[in-house]
């Protein structure tokens, strides 16, 4: 009888650690970074606010016409039947009226223009019978209707964006119609990005038996660049342990993380997870997903440290559901727009033993009646980056899930609330 170790294809392997559990680890460890720096609003989109945003002006500044129409005051409404009002003058958003107006009057008001002093009501332009320099209008109106109030929206010495919120075009806008030319916001993360593996050869070299081109950095640099954070290319380290962790050790004097892919499995030549041990403060995981189940964490010097698996969907894999949210979370960011994930109809069977949770690569569409519909790329080797390339989603079939029959629903995560 051959004993055997366990493998990548026991599900029930011991030790293995539920992802749900792992990320709840790996965020319970990671506080948010320190710092920050001010930078015109035209730079700060997509970085994460460290002071509170206040408005100094009420916005609107003045009460004004939310329609085109006519200004009025609301005792010339008629209760029944219709009336007429005499128009004289008119008013313009930057060009009020300026003057008095006595009941049977009404102004010519566009909108966004301010109010005339007395009048409170306006009545769009399309529900009037409108002759020469006068209007007539019937019963269906009410006091205050279409009219904007100074202050409305925001309020003088309000609080329109707190910290940690991920600033986005419509942020800058908002900042912009307060008159606000700067913003303070946290520091960028610093990122140090490295691959390892004898096998691994860099773009312009010619790989060697069985060598590969390194992937694996070229993506992890893709998803990393964003306007928050700095990152510094390590480029492929020597596979030996002590020049390793020498590379990680200097890196983890001034990076705030250490993202590295390979070398952290059981195998003999797994170099990185035999330099890491070394430094007591990396763990080594076996987590219960397909694919990704090695993994690396801990921290070397003041940075955290990220050790993913060599193959490149598993590297894109538990980038996107280990270190994403993790980084996030350094960045202080505690309001950014959801990531979608959502229920579509699988249309083809898709083969899941309960006892891990299981990752493939789809393709979302919609079917003739409006339904989500998804399907895979093809075949899900975690060696196959094509099977990336291909999809717009990642299908997440949930721990205690089994086989999934054609039809059935299941969770997709779009590549658009990711990528």
């Amino acid at each position: 009888m051959i004993t055997t170790q366990p493998s990548c294809n026991d599900i029930h392997e011991p030790g293995l650690i539920p992802v749900k559990d792992a990320l709840a680890r790996i965020l319970a460890a990671v506080p948010a970074i320190e710092g920050h720096e001010r930078l015109a609003i035209e730079h700060a989109r997509g970085r994460t606010l460290y002071e509170p945003v206040i408005s100094a002006l009420n916005v609107p500044a003045h009460t004004n016409a939310a329609v085109d129409g006519y200004a009025l005051h609301a005792e010339d409404l008629p209760d029944r039947g219709t009336r007429r009002l005499d128009i004289i003058g008119q008013a313009f958003a930057g060009r009020p009226y300026d003057g008095s107006t006595g009941r049977g009057q009404c102004i010519r008001i566009m909108t966004g223009a301010p109010m005339p002093e007395g009048l409170d009501t306006v009545v769009m332009q399309e529900q009037v019978q409108l002759s020469d320099h006068f209007i007539e209008l019937d019963s269906r109106h009410q006091a205050g209707q279409n009219v904007r109030q100074a202050g409305e929206d925001i309020r003088r010495g309000q609080t329109v964006l707190e910290p940690g919120k991920y600033l986005t075009p419509p942020d800058i806008g908002l900042c912009a119609s307060l008159g606000i030319a700067e913003l303070s916001v946290r520091r960028k993360l610093k990122i140090a990005i490295a691959s390892t593996g004898n096998e691994v050869f860099g773009i312009g070299q010619t790989p060697g038996a069985g060598g590969i081109y390194d992937s694996n950095r070229y993506s992890l640099l893709a998803a990393l660049n964003r306007p928050d954070i700095e990152i510094i290319n390590l480029g492929i380290l020597e596979d030996d342990p002590d020049s390793l962790l020498n590379s990680f050790e200097e890196a983890g004097a001034y990076a705030d993380v250490i993202i590295s892919s390979g070398g952290v499995s059981a195998g003999e030549a797994d170099y990185t997870k035999t330099a890491l041990q070394t430094s007591g403060q990396v763990n080594f995981w076996k987590v219960a997903l397909k694919p990704g189940r090695p993994l690396a964490f801990g921290r070397i010097g003041k940075a955290a440290f990220f050790g993913l698996p060599g193959n490149p969907v598993a590297v894109m894999v538990t980038f996107y559901q280990f270190v994403l949210p993790a980084l996030e979370k350094m960045l202080g960011i505690n309001n950014k727009p959801i990531v979608p994930a959502f229920l579509a109809k699988t249309t083809e069977n898709l083969r899941k033993k309960p006892g891990r949770t299981e990752i493939y690569r789809g393709i979302i569409g919609q079917s003739g009646n409006g339904e989500w519909t998804v399907k895979t790329t093809g075949k899900q080797g975690s060696g196959i980056l094509r099977s990336m390339s291909l999809a717009n989603a990642f299908i997440i079939l949930d721990h205690d899930s089994a086989d999934i029959k054609a039809g059935e629903w299941v969770t997709v995560q779009p590549f658009s609330g990711l990528f």
